[in-house]
């Protein structure tokens, strides 16, 4: 069993996606983009992908991959998942969530 564990400052997520606009689309794919766009809170889903990614990449030990190949998905109950490259990654637990100025996520891969 291996365990990632990531937590994110959302201002700094913030801050970086409007100091270097290209941050967004090098970092997540257009389909979380417009997800968390959609939200009322968008910074909030944004820092918590990004930690899911984080935390993820750590739980796969993968350093020939980058967090654009890893992306958060969603069931239609709301419960995350995880997909590389596109592809379903088996064997994954997620858990996501944020407060006010941070987001956390815990990726197990058993």
């Amino acid at each position: 069993m291996e365990i990632g564990l990531d937590i994110v400052e959302i201002g700094r997520i913030k801050s970086l996606a409007r100091r270097t606009p290209r941050f967004l689309t090098r970092v997540f794919t257009a389909d979380e983009i417009a997800y968390c766009r959609a939200k009322k809170r968008q910074w909030q889903h944004f820092a918590v992908r990004f930690a899911a990614k984080e935390a993820v990449w750590k739980a796969l030990d993968r350093d020939g991959l980058s967090l654009k190949d890893i992306s958060v998905s969603r069931d239609r109950r709301g419960k995350p998942g995880v997909l590389v490259k596109g592809r379903p990654a088996r064997g994954f637990a997620l858990s996501l969530s944020h407060s006010e100025s941070y987001a956390v996520a815990v990726a197990v891969r058993r």
